[in-house]
C-alpha cells in the first residue's frame, strides 16, 4: 500500500493496537462496584499530561461535572480531542485562565482540533479563542468525521481507518493523516490514525453499580469512545438496579467492562441540554459567554462557579437549584406553565 502524502501535523496519541492492549490486557473485568463520588474519580483517573476525550455532542449531554472537577483539581498538559465539543472545551479552556492567584493556567497543552470555540448558534468563547490563538496549545487539525473515524479504528482494534474524507483540503495539510493508494482498486483514500485517550468522561442517562449504561438519543462516536479509551469516568442521571439493566440486555449501550467509575450526577450535564431530561440553561451559557470579554471579571466568575464551590450540586445551587432544573425540564418535556 503506498502512501502518496501526509499531513504535516503532530501525532498527539499512539495508534499502535499492540500498546493498547497491552494495557487493556491488564484491565479487571470483573463486576465490582465502581460507584464513587467525582471528586475520587477525577483524583485516581485523570493525571497530569493524560491525553482526554469528552463525550456527548455539542452541549448535549455532556459530563459537566466532571469537567469541572478536572478544573478545580487543577489538572495539567493534558491533551484532548476537540470532537463535537462546545461547553465541555469551554470549560476545559478556563483551566489556561492566567492570574487567577491558584494556578499557573496551564490545563490544556495538546488539542486535535475539530469543533472546538464555537459554541453553535450561541456564538464563539472569547477564552476559548484567546487560549488557541496564543500559542502555549499545540495543534493537530481533523474533522469531527475524522476523529469518529480514529476512535472506530481504537475500539475494532486496528492501527488505523480509511475513508475519504479530508482529501485535497487544507485540513488534510495541517492533520497528521496519510493519504494511500488502495491496493484493491487504486483509489486515493486517507489513512486515519487510531486514537486511543488515557481517560474520557461521559455522561449516560442511566447506569447500574458495575458501570453497564443506557444512553437515551444519540450517541454520537461515545461508544467507540468509551471502547476506546484506557480508563473511563461515567457521570449518571441515575442509578438502576443490576436486575434492571439485565431485563433489557439491548439497551445497555456502554458495557462494565469499559467503565473506571460510576458517579451519579442528577442534572450532571447542566447546563448543558439532556435529551428527555431537561432543556439546556441558554440564559447561563450566555452568561460564560458574556463574561469572558472581560478576564478579570471572568477569573471572578470562575472564583464563584468552580474553584470557591466544593461539589457540583453547590454549582447547581448557584445557578437556581431545584426551582431551575423544574423549569428545565419542562421545557425539554414541552409542559405548558401551571401543568
Amino acid at each position: 500500500m503506498s502512501e502518496l502524502a501526509c499531513g504535516t501535523g503532530p501525532l498527539f496519541a499512539d495508534p499502535s493496537p499492540e500498546a493498547a492492549r497491552a494495557f487493556f490486557r491488564s484491565k479487571p473485568r470483573a463486576l465490582t462496584n465502581k460507584v464513587m463520588s467525582v471528586t475520587e474519580a477525577v483524583s485516581r483517573f485523570v493525571h497530569d499530561g493524560d491525553y482526554l476525550g469528552s463525550g456527548g455532542f455539542g452541549a448535549n449531554r455532556i459530563a459537566t461535572a466532571a469537567l469541572h472537577e478536572i478544573v478545580r483539581q487543577g489538572r495539567r498538559d493534558l491533551g484532548f480531542a476537540g470532537h463535537t465539543t462546545t461547553h465541555d472545551f469551554q470549560i476545559l479552556a478556563a483551566g489556561n485562565m492566567k492570574g487567577d492567584g491558584q494556578r499557573p493556567g496551564t490545563l490544556l497543552a495538546r488539542v486535535d482540533v475539530a469543533y472546538i470555540v464555537g459554541l453553535e448558534a450561541r456564538g464563539l468563547s472569547p477564552h476559548a479563542r484567546r487560549v488557541m490563538q496564543s500559542g502555549e496549545v499545540e495543534v493537530c487539525e481533523w474533522t469531527n468525521f475524522a476523529l469518529a473515524c480514529r476512535l472506530r479504528a481504537a475500539a475494532a482494534g486496528v492501527p488505523f481507518m480509511v475513508a475519504r474524507n479530508m482529501l485535497g483540503t487544507d485540513t488534510f495539510a495541517c492533520s497528521a493523516a496519510k493519504e494511500i493508494r488502495c491496493p484493491f482498486t487504486g483509489t486515493k483514500l486517507v489513512a486515519l490514525p487510531a486514537l486511543y485517550p488515557d481517560v474520557s468522561v461521559i455522561h449516560v442517562h442511566e447506569s447500574d453499580c458495575y458501570g453497564s449504561c443506557r444512553i437515551k438519543g444519540i450517541s454520537v462516536a461515545d461508544l467507540e469512545l468509551a471502547r476506546a479509551s484506557k480508563r473511563v469516568i461515567i457521570t449518571t442521571e441515575r442509578l438502576v438496579t443490576n436486575e434492571e439493566i439485565r431485563s433489557a440486555p439491548h439497551a445497555t449501550d456502554i458495557p462494565s467492562f469499559c467503565v473506571d467509575a460510576v458517579c451519579e450526577v442528577p442534572y450532571g450535564s447542566y447546563p448543558g441540554n439532556m435529551p428527555g431530561e431537561y432543556f439546556s440553561d441558554e440564559g447561563h451559557l450566555r452568561q460564560w459567554l458574556e463574561i469572558e470579554k472581560d478576564e478579570a471579571g471572568f477569573r471572578v466568575f470562575l472564583k464563584k462557579y468552580i474553584y470557591d464551590v466544593p461539589d457540583f450540586e453547590s454549582y447547581l445551587e448557584l445557578c437556581g437549584g431545584l426551582r431551575k432544573m423544574r423549569e428545565l425540564r419542562a421545557q425539554e418535556l414541552m409542559i405548558p406553565k401551571g401543568g
